[in-house]
């Protein structure tokens, strides 16, 4: 919100220190209780005709084009190909208010924040950190220098308040694939490297056996971003990428050192993921890196995670054979 608008408001309400008194005078407790009474008595006046207009009209609310029974084929493939180590969770719609603020370059702005200081989930990935700093925290209670990797995974809806250009399908909630593991610096860049090519590995499998369920997904691409200067790209190939092609041969695995997407939300290395679909362009479709999130949490330097994620839909919707041949 602009500063003309916020002046406006409070010059209208008579109120020149509007704000100042909501965000510092009032503690979050009582701030949410004025604003579910607010709210109580705003839903009350609401008429059910001009509820079916608001629905109609809401671009938040509307329901995905997607058929549910092709999201839960997904996921039922996804879950038969999950690494027996990493732990599938089903997240809450809602997390912790600041949960993207916090620790990640995310104006507010862009998420639906509710009135009972928690927000919409915007990103699994954020979420699940939490989560992994939870258990990691649990495992540093009993022994500090624990090593002990925490693995989990989450395929879950969300939702994005940044405006997006209008299109046949594209939607503020969508449903996201996330992968997050953590754990402590193992030296030698160990941790990175292995926790690369689980990821990595995990999502060119999924690419390749999407294919029976109907989709088609072809000359899968690797790229790897050295966010450090190139210091550690020599590492990168002979620890991740040749490992990568000796397990599926045929995948293309590159350097991106002039990738600009992702620096200073990602801290390290970052990677993507394209492939082509059968119209012959190519998408991309998972994004990852490691990030500084467990640190900023548990208040210790020396842990480390890598998150990634995949856009569910997005693969669905324009890797289907059936809409190829329908084009």
């Amino acid at each position: 919100m602009s500063d003309p608008m916020l002046e406006r408001i409070q010059r209208e309400a008579g109120i020149p220190e509007l704000i100042d008194v909501l965000v510092e005078r009032l503690a979050p407790t009582d701030l949410q209780s004025l604003l579910l009474e607010v709210y109580r008595r705003r839903a009350a006046s609401v008429q059910p005709s001009h509820l079916l207009e608001r629905y109609e009209r809401d671009r938040f609310v509307r329901p995905s084009a997607l058929a549910p029974g092709v999201l839960a084929d997904f996921d039922r493939l996804v879950w038969s190909l999950l690494p027996e180590h990493y732990a599938a969770i089903e997240l809450s719609p809602v997390c912790p208010l600041g949960t993207n603020v916090s620790v990640a370059t995310v104006d507010q702005n862009k998420v639906v924040t509710t009135i009972r200081n928690t927000e919409v989930v915007a990103d699994a990935t954020n979420v699940l950190a939490l989560e992994c700093a939870s258990r990691r925290r649990l495992l540093l209670r009993h022994n500090s220098q624990s090593r002990e990797r925490i693995r989990l995974c989450a395929s879950h809806r969300v939702v994005r308040a940044q405006a997006y250009q209008a299109a046949p399908g594209v939607l503020p909630h969508f449903r996201l694939l996330g992968l997050c593991t953590a754990g402590r610096d193992e030296g030698s860049f160990q941790f990175e490297t292995t926790s690369l090519i689980e990821h990595i590995a995990f999502y060119v499998r999924l690419l390749r056996e999407v294919s029976h369920l109907g989709y088609q997904t072809h000359r899968v691409r690797v790229t790897l971003t050295d966010l450090e200067h190139g210091r550690r790209e020599q590492t990168l190939t002979s620890q991740v990428f040749e490992p990568l092609m000796a397990y599926y041969p045929g995948i293309l695995c590159e350097l991106d050192p002039d990738r600009e997407a992702g620096r200073g939300y990602y801290a390290g290395v970052c990677f993507h993921i394209y492939a082509t679909n059968g119209a012959g362009t190519e998408l991309e479709l998972i994004d990852g890196g490691f990030t500084t999130w467990t640190q900023q949490f548990l208040s210790n330097s020396k842990e480390r995670m890598l998150i990634s994620g995949l856009g569910t839909e997005r693969l669905c919707s324009q890797f289907s054979a059936l809409s190829v041949e329908t084009d």
